[in-house]
């Protein structure tokens, strides 16, 4: 009894933030009046909620003043991967930004990690739930670029999280976790299948969530195979306060503001049980009063299992509340939607006057300027909740004649204009003013006396001095300079290939060709991992090739097969184990899924991590590609053909489609289950769900990607393409064997006679649709 009291005391010690969505003015001013310790909100452009209203730059420092007075944060998410084309208006964008009093900004490109840190210092830096942080490794590079904060990813069980947050917490980093709202099916910032299938890239914040289609009727009866229910951590506040993370945060930043005051102001009770009484409600009906898809707790309590699935994926909260009635009949379901509704205006009402009175207009600012011959210019500056008073170096002196503008005018043409201090100068100089959470209501100049003049360098510093105070900084901020990236000499070799494998059979293409041979490093390393040791010590060629997603003892596995293999060089697309070949001195490459769009994620990842090389995003088209700048003694890598990986699973995809004899994941499915099937979309398009030995479930495209246009369109950008030769069911047919497929792409590459043409004729059907649009 005694500890569970001490354990009680030290949780009381801490109080848990609320973290809450505010897509528009409405909804912020909802979740401040819910009682909200942080909002999160985007702006109208680099978030990755383009379907929100979000707001806008002018309406910015009026929403800063009125959550500052009520002692709430905000984040601005400025969250997508960012092109290079759009990265001047991005700097300009966190220059504003640093002469605010925003609390954070939320970022997934890693480039622009690498700005805001060494450029932008003032800016707390909290990486977004598209890096899909899921292991230790990714702390610490997180932490190396300058992250103070991680949202650690939906799939991950309490324990995970708790391991996660004692690293966190190590390195003085802060934990953040989705507690309510939409759960993806994906891990976040790996889904392309909008991008593919829609044109509309997830990682440029345009998800159409195909997801949530309707598909044509499974074989186990179910219309939307892929649609999970909602988010719902509310009965399990405490565990997560003891697992030690330090916000919880509710998604739903295209949620309307009753929405929004509903879900918050039921979490923040919560809250305020927890801590005041040490107890935790299970009475959560109040959430479905509001959408919902039902709820699951399941990645949370690490039970993954088919009940997470709903075949509807539009509101549940009318079959909810008939079921409650006796049973979801028509005529019960028309009552719940009449009681529904009802009760929704209620709700509506009764949030439109609790935020009535919360205005986002900024504060008045009075100036009172003041002063006599001989004496410095003195400014007292009022706020409705402060004031203070500062003074100019120089002493006033008369106006009488000073030179104006003498210094741009050759010496014959200076003219002599009478100088004195006034309304216009005094306008002009404290402009800036109106661009923090005040406006300039009055500049009252009656005590100043006539015909008096100071130099306008004094007046400029005290504007600077007034900003620093409204700002609540030390010192005035000017722009930082940032260096131009010069762009590297053409790759003059001929650009190499090379083949990435994954089963054991295929390793005797080492002797067939000079092309590097990758060897894909499964998800789950249980059971093989002296096995695949024992393939990489028999066969020194093979080159490691890490997964996106490694998991709690996954990922200890894998950073001791990198000990145990001791590589000379390998390519991962986790950045957990990237940080473990920094710190072993391994020369590593970055795979395609670290989401590499520009130059400076490139510099981030040479400069930072000593990163050898990287590939370049399947996303982004010939425009954007060429546009990027390579550090020196830096290679860019392609993939030039490939199963296109739609989405990586942590759930089972076969529960809605063909069904499977477990009701949940156990320990032996990810290490044993071998399984395939299909399922196709409203446009006839099949979509391959692929689970093999020791992986994650995944969807791919019905057509593999390549792209043999970028070859000759830049031969002289690329060290090196790759193909993917994994065994990957698709529509796509390869007509030769493996090692004849290597040697079509060797000719290929070597522009060898109609090379382009047999491979076509050899592969086929296949896209390069990415390439063509971009993102």
């Amino acid at each position: 009894m005694a500890f569970r009291l001490h354990i009680a005391i030290n949780l009381m010690n801490k109080k848990i933030e609320l973290l809450a969505p505010g897509g528009d003015v409405d909804s912020i001013k909802a979740a401040i009046a819910a009682g909200a310790n942080a909002i999160y909100c985007g702006l109208d452009r680099f978030n990755a909620r383009d379907r929100a209203t979000n707001i806008t730059l002018k309406d910015l420092n009026g929403i800063l003043r009125l959550a500052h007075k009520n002692d709430c944060q905000i984040f601005l998410t400025l969250n997508i991967i960012v092109v290079e084309s759009e990265i001047k208006a991005f700097l300009s964008l966190l220059h504003t930004l640093i002469q605010t009093s925003v609390d954070g900004i939320i970022l997934q490109d890693l480039g622009m990690f690498y700005l805001a840190h060494k450029y932008f210092k003032s800016l707390k830096i909290h990486a977004s739930t598209q890096l899909t942080t899921h292991n230790k490794g990714q702390v610490q590079f997180l932490k190396q670029l300058g992250a103070t904060r991680v949202n650690v990813s939906r799939e991950l069980n309490i324990d995970e999280i708790k391991d996660l947050t004692h690293v966190a917490h190590a390195h003085k980093i802060s934990t953040e976790m989705f507690v309510h709202g939409s759960y993806c099916l994906s891990f976040s910032g790996l889904c392309y299948i909008s991008s593919v299938l829609k044109g509309k890239s997830g990682n440029r914040g345009r998800c159409s969530q195909p997801c949530r289609d309707k598909y044509v009727t499974t074989p186990q009866g179910k219309n939307f195979p892929l649609n999970l229910k909602d988010n719902s951590a509310f009965l399990n506040l405490r565990e997560i306060a003891a697992a030690g993370v330090d916000s919880v945060k509710i998604e739903g930043r295209i949620k309307k503001f009753h929405y929004v005051y509903t879900v918050v102001s039921c979490w923040k009770e919560q809250i305020n049980r927890f801590y005041q009484y040490n107890t935790i409600s299970s009475d959560n009906s109040v959430l479905y009063k509001v959408f919902n898809r039902d709820f699951s707790n399941s990645f949370l309590t690490g039970d993954i299992n088919k009940s997470m699935f709903i075949d509807n994926p539009r509101d549940n909260s009318a079959i909810h509340l008939a079921e409650k009635k006796g049973g979801a009949t028509k005529d019960n379901i028309d009552a719940a939607k009449r009681e529904l509704y009802d009760g929704k205006t209620e709700i509506i009402n009764c949030v439109k006057q609790k935020i009535a009175s919360l205005s986002i207009e900024k504060d008045p600012l009075t100036i009172t300027v003041s002063g006599k011959l001989g004496t410095p210019l003195k400014v007292y500056v009022q706020t409705p909740d402060t004031s203070f008073t500062l003074f100019s170096k120089s002493e006033l002196t008369p106006a009488n004649i000073h030179i104006a503008g003498s210094h741009n005018r050759a010496p014959e043409t200076k003219k002599t204009t009478p100088y004195c201090l006034g309304h216009e100068s005094f306008n002009k100089i404290f402009k800036p003013l109106n661009d923090t959470e005040f406006f300039i209501d009055d500049i009252n100049l009656e005590h100043l006396l006539p015909d008096l003049f100071v130099p306008f360098k004094d007046i400029h510093a005290i504007k600077k001095e007034i900003l620093c105070v409204l700002r609540g900084s030390e010192e005035a901020i000017t722009p930082p300079i940032i260096p131009v990236l010069k762009k590297q000499p053409d790759v003059s070799a001929l650009p190499t290939l090379s083949v990435l494998i994954s089963s054991e059979k295929d390793v005797h293409l080492c002797d067939e060709t000079t092309a590097d041979i990758y060897f894909y490093i499964p998800n789950c390393l249980t059971n093989i991992q002296t096995h695949l040791l024992k393939i990489f010590s028999k066969n020194k060629k093979l080159i490691p090739w890490f997964p996106a997603i490694l998991i709690g003892e996954d990922y200890n596995d894998a950073v001791d097969l990198l000990q145990q293999i001791q590589p000379k060089r390998i390519v991962t697309n986790n950045t957990g184990i990237a940080y473990e070949a920094f710190k072993r001195g391994i020369e590593w490459v970055a795979g395609p899924y670290f989401n590499t769009v520009n130059s400076y994620s490139l510099l981030a990842l040479k400069e930072v991590f000593n990163c050898a090389g990287a590939f370049i995003s399947n996303e982004i088209n010939k425009d954007q590609i060429n546009r990027i700048k390579r550090p020196d003694d830096f290679k860019l890598y392609y993939s030039i053909y490939h199963p296109m990986m739609l989405m990586t699973s942590r759930q089972c995809l076969f529960h809605q489609v063909v069904g499977c004899k477990k009701e949940s994941i156990d320990e032996e499915c990810i290490p044993t289950c071998h399984k395939s099937s299909f399922i196709q979309n409203g446009d006839n398009v099949s979509l391959f769900i692929e689970k093999s030995p020791a992986n994650y479930h995944s969807i791919y495209n019905n057509e593999n990607y390549l792209n043999t246009d970028i070859v000759t369109d830049m031969p002289t950008i690329f060290s090196g393409f790759s193909v993917d030769l994994r065994d990957i069911k698709t529509e796509t047919k390869v007509k030769v064997d493996k090692s004849t497929t290597i040697k079509l792409f060797e000719n290929f590459l070597d522009t060898k006679l109609n090379s382009e043409e047999k491979l076509i004729d050899f592969i086929h059907p296949v896209t390069n649709a990415q390439y063509q649009k971009g993102i």
